[in-house]
């Protein structure tokens, strides 16, 4: 395990901190390849569909970033990411960056990994498995045509609202929450590459507290979050809390990054952009409250009917108590960001 972990490091570092497309390319490899057992990990059908889309779109992400990497040498004569001229190259590594963290319109594979993978494998796939593709995406920012990055930024925004809609599955309602998350990313991204990294980075340090709790109490389902009263009342309420701040609703940190990329988008004359962002935002917050609404609002019965298992351990998780708080309430340091 040791060994595995400390390869999914290596491999993202490597990444982030390489100048030439062949060392990140090899980077994200040896990060996927140790992915791949965590994945496989329980042992049952649900888990080795799983790993098997996970890295069949991965190794075609990968086989198209290669692609496009290796056009853009024989065009230029380097191998240097920022020397990324070539129109077709740039269409063609956007494309396998958005495959890579899976933003619309190629995010199919997100939801089902995610719904057959554990929810340890879940955070990592949300969280720390986006950083190298993202940085990626930044350090070639200027490079990508802003209609594409848009255009796959409101996809992303739209199918991310409207698929958490109908979800029973938290694993999957926290996949579409990402693909729409990422939307805003991506749409920011053509046009403030710092405001991308910070949307990102709260994004990762909203859902990890989330995710955290889940595990906590063996939380899978929206019947089951129905019952998690029983474990913590206070972990209960901080994920609803936490849903809400996902969504972008004030004065939550989730409200941040979206008022600042709002007003990027309005101060750059896309006011139509920014309205669009803005309902889609609407539809998305519709499944949050939806989520809100049945831990704070329904009175929790004294005794329950369904087969749902009493969960009584004292479990403390100093990361998820740290985290809490601060993917809560610091939307006061907006007036301290330079934008």
């Amino acid at each position: 395990m040791t060994i595995i972990t400390l390869s999914i490091i290596i491999g993202t570092i490597m990444t982030m901190s390489s100048s030439n497309w062949l060392m990140a390319w090899i980077g994200l490899e040896l990060n996927m390849l140790a992915v791949l057992p965590i994945i496989s990990k329980p042992k049952t059908t649900r888990a080795s569909e799983a790993t098997t889309k996970y890295f069949l779109t991965q190794a075609i992400a990968s086989a198209m970033m290669l692609l496009s990497s290796t056009i853009n040498a024989w065009q230029t004569g380097s191998w240097d990411i920022s020397e990324l001229k070539n129109k077709f190259s740039t269409t063609i590594m956007a494309l396998s960056l958005m495959m890579k963290m899976g933003a619309a319109p190629i995010h199919f594979w997100l939801p089902e990994v995610l719904q057959g993978a554990t929810l340890q494998t879940a955070l990592l796939i949300t969280t720390w498995q986006k950083i190298a593709p993202i940085t990626l995406m930044y350090m070639i920012s200027n490079n990508i045509q802003p209609t594409i990055l848009v255009s796959a930024g409101i996809l992303s925004m739209i199918i991310g609202g409207l698929g958490g809609i109908n979800q029973t599955q938290l694993r999957k309602t926290m996949a579409y929450s990402s693909i729409n998350n990422l939307g805003w990313t991506i749409t920011i991204m053509a046009f403030s590459p710092n405001m991308a990294l910070m949307n990102i980075s709260t994004y990762i340090l909203m859902t990890t507290p989330i995710f955290l709790m889940m595990t906590t109490t063996s939380t899978k389902t929206l019947q089951n979050l129905s019952t998690t009263w029983t474990t913590s009342l206070t972990m209960t309420l901080s994920i609803a809390l936490l849903m809400l701040s996902t969504s972008g609703l004030p004065p939550f940190t989730g409200f941040m990054p979206k008022m600042l990329i709002l007003n990027e988008l309005i101060s750059q004359n896309l006011t139509i952009l920014a309205t669009l962002a803005i309902m889609t935002s609407l539809i998305s917050l519709l499944f949050y409250l939806r989520i809100a609404y049945l831990i704070m609002m329904l009175t929790p019965p004294t005794t329950t009917p369904s087969s749902t298992k009493w969960r009584a351990q004292n479990q403390k998780s100093q990361p998820m108590t740290m985290m809490t708080p601060t993917a809560l309430f610091i939307t006061h340091l907006i007036p301290a960001i330079p934008y």
